[in-house]
């Protein structure tokens, strides 16, 4: 299940990468967005870009953790919070991510 999940999230950094004004990238490393443990990005920023980015973002990500639930026969939420866990561990120094009391870290 692990394979599934990490090349599920490999796919999804695939589509969140393409043509937008703003790449989800950009929106990391400008300090605009970071990861959750509950699986999903969450603006720091709130322009309308930044939220659009996230919007998109997360949408791919639902669409793909249910697929991922499905054939498991797990939980949506348990998958959500696998992928979170990795994307939280895997995030590059400078990014931000959100600690268990919900304020935001900038990854050392």
């Amino acid at each position: 299940m692990k394979k599934c999940i990490v090349t599920a999230l490999l796919v999804l950094n695939l589509y969140s990468l393409s043509a937008l004004a703003l790449t989800l990238d950009e929106a990391r490393s400008q300090g605009r967005v970071g990861e959750t443990l509950n699986g999903y990005l969450a603006p720091i920023s709130q322009d309308k870009e930044t939220l659009m980015l996230v919007d998109r973002i997360n949408k791919a990500r639902t669409e793909s953790y249910q697929q991922l639930a499905e054939r498991n026969n797990i939980a949506i939420d348990d998958v959500a919070k696998m992928a979170g866990q990795k994307l939280v561990e895997r995030a590059r120094p400078g990014d931000y991510v959100q600690g268990i009391n919900g304020k935001w870290l900038k990854k050392p």
